[in-house]
């Protein structure tokens, strides 16, 4: 039942290529409830920041004073240890925290987590062909993030727990209808049916009709289907 809501920003897209994490943070649900419980943290890169600072906002000035990784390492793996984790673009973030914990030769998230939900793919199985960044979807959901003007690991965990739990409402109705005791039939009683109210073709009109069934089948120089299947010969 217990689930962390995930996000990171980094120094850029790539952490094969010496990336780094500079900020995780992460909001707990429990029973569909988020519980105030969270973990974040901002992080020294031990690397400039570069051209991601226009995503983020965070400059290696704000940066220097900060921790590493391996100073939060622990409070960050007992955060997360056991959960089942939700984050959009999964591969992205449990790339790069990976790639941290096993600079500290630590067990990866697959090891320390239980399922990893990824809610793009989600929303890509739900609403294909349509964009399904995070503003597109708080947009599509009704979740309010006007606050959002950078990217940011903890208010983008927060307003992903809003989108994620709108995306499986329907889930829970689900569970929730499964649940619910069955009525017993019979308990009502039957209301009374009206008589059935047959209209019948007068002579004319069976006449008219004839008439125009027989201008098709001379149009169609042929059988008729219909004529066909009755075994009677054309017109």
């Amino acid at each position: 039942m217990r689930k962390v809501i995930l996000d990171t920003e980094t120094t850029g897209l790539d952490f094969r290529t010496g990336d780094r994490v500079v900020e995780i943070g992460c909001v707990e649900l429990m029973g569909r409830q988020l519980t105030g419980q969270r973990f974040h943290t901002y992080l020294n890169p031990g690397r400039a920041v570069a051209d991601s600072e226009r995503i983020h906002g965070l400059s290696d000035d704000f940066l220097a004073d900060k921790p590493k990784f391996a100073e939060v390492a622990g409070e960050f793996i007992e955060f997360i240890r056991g959960a089942d984790l939700v984050i959009h673009n999964a591969a992205f973030d449990v790339g790069f925290l990976d790639n941290e914990l096993g600079l500290l030769d630590r067990e990866g998230i697959a090891q320390t987590c239980g399922e990893v939900i990824d809610t793009l793919r989600m929303a890509r199985e739900m609403r294909p062909g349509k964009k399904n960044n995070l503003d597109a979807l708080c947009n599509e959901f009704g979740v309010d993030n006007s606050g959002r003007q950078l990217h940011g690991a903890l208010l983008d965990a927060e307003l992903l727990a809003e989108v994620y739990l709108a995306m499986t409402r329907g889930q829970n109705s689900l569970e929730i209808a499964f649940e619910a005791p069955r009525v017993a039939r019979g308990t009502a009683p039957e209301r009374p049916r009206p008589p059935l109210r047959v209209l019948e073709a007068s002579a004319g009109e069976l006449a008219e009709h004839a008439r125009v069934l027989g201008e098709i089948a001379r149009e169609c120089k042929g059988t008729p289907l219909w004529a066909a299947l009755e075994g009677k010969p054309a017109a």
